[in-house]
This record gives C-alpha cells, structure tokens and sequence, in this order.
C-alpha cells in the first residue's frame, strides 16, 4: 500500500507551488442536530479541513486545472449536502470557465449520518459533470484507498481517464459491509486497483508521485494546441506499384513488419495509453492512446498485429474499445485517428455471443457519424470485418505495400476454386493492393516504401503523413465553425 495522501498534502504534492486558489466557502453546520454538529466539529479538528472535500483552481506543470479533492479523515471522506453542493459548484464553476477537472477520491461514500437526502446528491455532482463534459472539458479521476460506495459509483467512475493509486481499495460495496450483511467474507483481491485495471475498468495503476506526470501528458493532448510539423514527408507514390500484390501480402505479414507500436514509439510524443473499455473489458489486440503525432493531438485507436494470433485473434471487446476512443474523440473534440493491421476479426462461439458482427457494424456506424476530423491508416494487413471497422474516416491512407480484402486471399480461393492454392490470383483479380485501392478511391493518399528501410523509417514516414492531413483536416473542420479563415 502507499502512502494515505491527505486532501491539502496531495494538492501540495500535485499542484505547482503557491498555484492553489480555494474555492470553497464556509459551511454552516448551525442546521444540524447537536449530536451531528460535535460529530462534525471532531471530524474538522482530526483532519484539518472544514468538509470531507476541498476544491479550487490550480496548475499543473503551468497548465489551470480545477480541482476536487477528498479528505478521508474526515468521516471517512463520506458526502454529506455541503460537501456535494460544493462538488457541484465547483464542476459548474470549471465549465464556465473552460478548466479541465482534476478529481482524486477517497471516500467510504455517502454519508450515512445525513442520509437518503445526502445520497440523492450524487446526481447533481454527476449532472454538473456530464455537463462539463458535454462542454467538451476534459475530466480526469484519481481513485485512492479506499474508494467505495455512492463516491465510486458516481463521481469516481465518470472521468475521459481514470487511474488508482497502487493497492487501493477501489468497489461498490465495502467489504466490511458485504461480510456483515452476507455472513461471509467478500473475494479477495477484486476490489484492487490492479484487478480493475487488469480487468478494463480503470485505465492504469498510478501512485500521487507520479500523478503530476500523468496529468502533465494528457492535458499535453486535451488542452495544448497543434506544433507545427518537424518529421519529413515523402512524395506521394506517382503510379501503380510495380511489386505483384502477392508479394506485398506476404512482406506484411513478416514479424519485423512495421506496427501501430512503431508509430507510437517513433511518431509521436506525450503518449498516454488508456486500457480497456472501462466498463470491465479489455482486449491487447487493439490500442487506445491520446497522443500527439508529429505535433497534432488526437485520439489513436490501432489495431497491434503484434498482439493477435491464431490462439488470441482480435474479439468483440476490441471493438468496443474502439467505439470507446471515438466517443472520447468527439467528446473531446480531438482529432480521431485508426490504424489498420490484422490478419481478421475472432471467428468462434465466444466472438459470436460476444456480438462480433453487431461491434463491427456499430464501429462503422459511429466512425460515418463522426463530426471531428477521422483519419483511416491501412497500415498493413486489413482482413475482413476487423479491418473494416475501422475504415471509414473522412481520409484514408495507406502503405505502399498495405492491403484490404473481405477475406484472407486464402479464404477467396476456397471459396471459389475449392482449395487455397489460387491466393495469389485471387488477390489480385479482388483489386486488393494500396494501388488499386487509390485508383479506386478507396485510398486517397499512398505512402511510398524503400526497399529495405526499417520499422522506424517506415514509422516516422507514415507519422509525417498522418501529421500532414491532420492539419489539414484540422483546417477544413476550424473553417467550418467559422473560426479561422481560409489560405
């Protein structure tokens, strides 16, 4: 377990010296009966702090935030009326003023002592919050030990990203609670912060030390404007590819082939992973990243070749996953970024219980709805289903040796020769290759590969192009609101 971080300590350690403003104003306690007034005045002299919440604006690495903080020792960082009206205010505060939300919980829940009164609170706290989010605001939640109750259950389970400090107690239901009222003792090691983020719950196990650092990189993405670009473009491919489409089927299908984690280690800067769906899956076939590649923020979702195989094949909760960076997306207002590499979506009883079909078809309904600017990138192998829902942005492009098929060109050949032995020509009477896909419209931009150039060369290329059209989408959709005049 870390350390148990109290609400000011932690605001001392997270925010920039001497950033802090409070916000919060007395709070009456003259309403309430003797009894619960002591209760309260003990509660302020053990912790320090007037209420079980301290809010205000601070910064992070000179970026303004707002903030919420629990105290749990104060009544075990429970929310009474005040301290929700004072979440409430200061959520409402941060979206007129334009600030992210920085949340870091430790609370058994609501306060028993005020009652079904105080419960109710938690859908005002989740009303102001869904409308800073409807303002396009980014909220981030820091889970502490313990996080339980109507606090998980509301606040603590609505951020863009979501992280818990390592060994934190993080459930529904206090296991305390659960024994007494079941008469046995809940499972040991669910209600963790490294079952959560294992599970797709939360995004990552994250200590207050390293929080600064957390907070730094995803408001690099959510809050800082587009550089300008600084890796170098190549020309586009003037005509058809020479190679027969065969033979760049199998150079993709090489191990030391570029991939989505190429891109992101040599592409782009200030990558903060997210993982899972965050409502309890998760599946490594796929990545979820806010980033910044060659200068331009934006929500990646990538398919990692690296990460499917016969035995692990890219399943419906990949899918969702996806959908669930395109929410972020358009929520965020970021540009949306997909990367295709997969030899084909799971075939099997659990993909199909799983609602393979019904994710794909909703992958593809969302990404042709999509108001922000999408970017497609056929980064290799594009398979079947998988690779079609994640195709349809607003600008595809693709590598020179990229292709895309209803199916693997083995499976054409079964089905209309009768054996697998036709691939070949089934490819390439099927127009799968990056140069039919341009001729045809598919594609609206090739990047051309070197013979023998390395995954990082590749990598920094496809990122230069990827940087290129964001800009220019970028462009397109600011001129559209009337924001900035055309060249």
């Amino acid at each position: 377990m870390s350390r148990r971080w109290g609400a000011q300590d932690l605001l001392d350690l997270v925010l920039d010296e001497g950033s802090f403003t409070s916000w919060d104003a007395a709070i009456d306690i003259t309403g309430h009966p003797e009894h619960y007034r002591r209760e309260l005045e003990a509660a302020a002299a053990k912790a320090g702090t007037d209420e079980s919440v301290l809010t205000g604006r601070g910064q992070v690495h000179g970026r303004p935030v707002a903030v919420v903080a629990n105290e749990f020792r104060f009544l075990a960082g429970s929310i009474g009326r005040a301290s929700a009206d004072r979440i409430a205010s200061a959520v409402r505060r941060a979206t007129a003023e334009g600030l992210p939300v920085l949340a870091t919980t430790s609370s058994g829940g609501t306060r028993m002592q005020e009652g079904t009164p105080a419960f109710v609170q938690m859908v005002e706290i989740s009303r102001a919050l869904m409308a800073h989010r409807a303002a396009g605001l980014p909220y981030l939640v820091h889970l502490r030990h313990p996080t339980t109750g109507g606090v998980y259950a509301s606040w603590g389970s609505l951020g863009h990203v979501t992280v818990a400090e390592p060994g934190a107690l993080v459930g529904f239901l206090g296991p305390k609670v659960f024994q007494a009222l079941n008469g046995e003792a809940f499972p040991e090691g669910v209600q963790t912060a490294e079952n959560l983020a294992a599970k797709g719950v939360i995004d990552a196990v994250v200590s207050a030390e390293d929080l600064p650092q957390l907070v730094d990189r995803a408001l690099g993405v959510l809050v800082d404007p587009p550089t300008v670009a600084t890796l170098p473009l190549r020309p586009a491919v003037p005509a058809p590819a020479s190679r027969p489409v065969w033979e760049s089927i199998e150079l993709t299908r090489r191990p030391e082939r570029v991939g989505v984690r190429d891109l992101l280690r040599h592409g782009s800067t200030g990558t903060l992973r997210l993982r899972g769906t965050d409502e309890g899956e998760r599946d490594e076939t796929v990545i979820v990243a806010l980033t910044r590649i060659d200068g331009q923020p934006c929500v990646l979702v990538g398919q990692d070749r690296s990460r499917q195989s016969p035995t692990h094949p890219m399943g419906p909760a990949a899918l969702r996953e996806g959908r669930r960076a395109m929410r972020l997306a358009e929520e965020l207002g970021l540009p949306l970024v997909t990367v295709i590499d997969t030899p084909g979506a799971e075939l099997s009883q659990r993909a199909e219980e799983g609602a393979i079909a019904g994710e794909i078809a909703r992958c593809i309904a969302t990404l042709t709805t999509m108001t922000v600017p999408t970017l497609s990138v056929i980064l290799g192998q594009g398979c079947g289903g998988g690779a079609l829902a994640l195709l349809p942005a607003r600008t595809v492009i693709a590598t020179e040796h990229a292709w895309l098929s209803p199916l693997p060109p083995e499976g054409a050949s079964v089905i209309v020769h009768g054996d697998v032995t036709h691939a070949a020509e089934m490819a390439a009477a099927q127009r799968v290759g990056a140069a039919d896909l341009l001729a045809d419209g598919t594609v609206q931009h090739v990047v051309p590969e070197v013979e023998g150039e390395s995954a990082r060369d590749l990598a920094i290329a496809v990122a230069a192009e990827i940087g290129e059209q964001l800009r220019r989408l970028g462009a397109v959709r600011r001129v559209g609101r009337g924001l900035l005049t055309p060249r």
